[in-house]
């Protein structure tokens, strides 16, 4: 049985917002093989009930534990409910059934994201590059990049992007789809390197320059109005653009552009 997962790859600008467009859609195989129960789990991730979804994969897993695709949609419902533990063990086991598929890996990197697992991560993304750089995989060949990891940061869920190439007109490295408590995306947060930028960055700072560095910026991307965040130098990780992402969402008190503003509490009277 082969899997035909396609997992949350985002294709261009408008392709990574649109194909995260919920949570509860992360990670979903576009035609699941098996038993008719993967249809209808599929069904329940899709309309935004990864709870049922995941009790629909596990009865099905009960049923047939070798069922690689019921296992990787295991994963994704288990992505969806923030439940990294159990993400990275269906997703293991998918692997296990599936060596050869490398889109499972898809899965894999955001359950140890998510886990805080960051060597395996890594492990993951450096198998997802080579994947994207394979001429026999066309598929991941076509793709700009993937949803690396889900997190939390107050009343906001958010997904990061890893592109495998710096990507659009400012060369983002990082975007970041911010959403509030109804799973309407609000804001983004990008991690750029600006080519024009750098340009003059490079005469001011040439060693740093010769070394491979670059000038970042973190700002507002495609949201409005823009939003310039901060700037700073050097070969930066994931791990210390999100915490610069999370100061960000820590330090925002009001909603965001066209978010609705938290319903208010009425007051409660004296006795």
């Amino acid at each position: 049985m082969g899997l035909c997962a396609a997992a949350m790859i985002a294709t261009g600008t408008a392709g990574a917002q649109s194909q995260t467009a919920s949570p509860a859609a992360v990670q979903l195989l576009t035609q699941p093989t098996g038993a008719p129960q993967l249809q209808e789990g599929l069904a329940a991730l899709r309309a935004g009930e990864p709870e049922k979804a995941l009790a629909i994969f596990t009865q099905r897993i009960a049923a047939d534990p070798s069922d690689a695709a019921a296992n990787l949609l295991a994963a994704t419902a288990a992505i969806a409910l923030y439940q990294p533990a159990d993400a990275v063990r269906y997703a293991e086991r998918a692997h296990a059934l599936e060596p050869a598929n490398w889109k499972v890996h898809t899965t894999l990197v955001t359950a140890y994201s998510m886990a805080g697992d960051a060597q395996h991560r890594d492990a993951e993304r450096a198998i997802l590059e080579a994947a994207h750089n394979n001429p026999a995989l066309p598929d991941a060949r076509g793709t700009n990049g993937y949803l690396l990891d889900l997190f939390r940061e107050g009343r906001y869920s958010v997904e990061a992007i890893d592109y495998f190439k710096p990507f659009g007109r400012y060369n983002t490295y990082f975007r970041f789809i911010v959403r509030n408590a109804a799973g309407a995306h609000v804001w983004t947060i990008e991690a750029n390197s600006d080519s024009l930028n750098q340009s003059s960055w490079a005469m001011a700072y040439p060693k740093q320059a010769k070394e491979g560095q670059r000038q970042f910026q973190l700002e507002s991307g495609d949201s409005y109005p823009h939003v310039d965040y901060r700037s700073f130098s050097g070969a930066p990780g994931y791990d210390y653009i999100k915490s610069q992402v999370v100061k960000v969402l820590a330090a925002q008190k009001d909603p965001f552009p066209g978010e609705p503003a938290p319903a208010a509490t009425a007051p409660v009277a004296p006795r």
